[in-house]
């Protein structure tokens, strides 16, 4: 492995004929953020898009206005805003 060069975490499992073998983990993601202040979501989880899918669509964002996009305090500004045009 090259300098400065990142590998997959790693773990070591013992098979069921009492082997040692290295499986590699998959990297956690970075969390949602609000795409107009860039703040971390709250109420999304932090899993890969693949585990996304198997999880209740409940669950996935908050149930309100730009849930999964924005905010709270930035879905709030946004709300005034389009109500005042």
């Amino acid at each position: 492995m090259r300098r400065g060069e990142r590998r997959k975490p790693k773990r070591f499992v013992r098979t069921p004929g009492g082997r040692s073998k290295v499986q590699f983990l998959k990297k956690r993601t970075d969390p949602a953020r609000c795409w107009m202040c860039g703040t971390p979501l709250a109420g999304v989880p932090r899993v890969r898009p693949s585990e996304l899918a198997r999880i209740p669509r409940s669950s996935r964002r908050p149930n309100r206005p730009y849930g999964g996009n924005l905010c709270p305090s930035c879905s709030r500004r946004l709300i005034k805003l389009r109500a005042r045009e």
